[in-house]
């Protein structure tokens, strides 16, 4: 497993993409599906997949289980959404705790973790 976070629109995707050449495909988090997970070759727009699988009220918390066990080579590009105002809506707030929470199992789990700044990324795991 392969991780790339990052703030909003720092080029993580074509960061990804530029990494690992052949990976393959990457679905979007705010449109794919759960079982989508199990053979795609990564994943953008994570933190969406969280929010959705929240509103819908599926074990987002168990996210790293899985995919370890159904897809353990998926590249995961994800959003920081921890940083800034602590939200006052407690659903935002839930899913703030949420996506540090899943992200930081994962990156615990992942081989490699890379954080983008500026279209320029930084090994900081790996």
């Amino acid at each position: 497993m392969k991780m790339v976070i990052g703030g909003a629109y720092q080029g993580k995707l074509a960061y990804a993409r530029n990494t690992w050449k052949d990976a393959g495909e990457f679905l979007d988090g705010a449109l794919c599906g759960w079982e989508d997970l199990k053979d795609c070759a990564g994943i953008s727009h994570f933190e969406a997949f969280i929010r959705r699988g929240l509103k819908d009220g599926l074990p987002v918390r168990s996210l790293p289980e899985y995919l370890k066990k159904e897809n353990p080579d998926v590249i995961i590009v994800c959003r920081e959404v921890g940083c800034g105002i602590v939200p006052m809506d407690a659903f935002e707030r839930e899913y703030r705790e949420t996506v540090g929470r899943v992200c930081t199992e994962l990156a615990a789990m992942s081989e490699e973790v890379h954080r983008v700044l500026c279209g320029v990324g930084t090994v900081i795991k790996g």
